[in-house]
């Protein structure tokens, strides 16, 4: 086996084990998750998440977690401090939500 090959399949190893590592981070939140974040009060707030960072919930055509398509999306949540959603400030003015807001 020659030093090229090696490293060439390392590199290849490398970039397949990301792969594998976005793609299940990428998913739906576990139940286990969810009843998690509510027992270590949090709550689901909306419009406040950055693009590809919400928990869940980002409207029709997405799959779920990490799948919002734009900064602050309304119909996109994510898992903040119990107490404190509507007290978040956005850009634009907006404040964070406990309910969908249009995105």
């Amino acid at each position: 086996m020659t030093a090229k090959f090696t490293v060439t399949s390392a590199l290849l190893a490398s970039a397949v084990a990301g792969l594998l590592a976005s793609t299940a981070h990428a998913g739906p939140l576990t139940k286990a998750e969810a009843d998690a974040a509510v027992a270590a009060k949090k709550e689901k707030c909306y419009g406040v998440a950055l693009k590809g960072q919400n928990d869940c919930a980002a409207g029709p055509g997405t799959t779920c977690q990490g799948s919002s398509t734009q900064d602050f999306q309304g119909n996109a949540w994510k898992f903040v401090q119990g107490g404190t959603c509507t007290s978040i400030k956005v850009p634009g003015g907006g404040m964070g939500s406990l309910t969908p807001m249009k995105p």
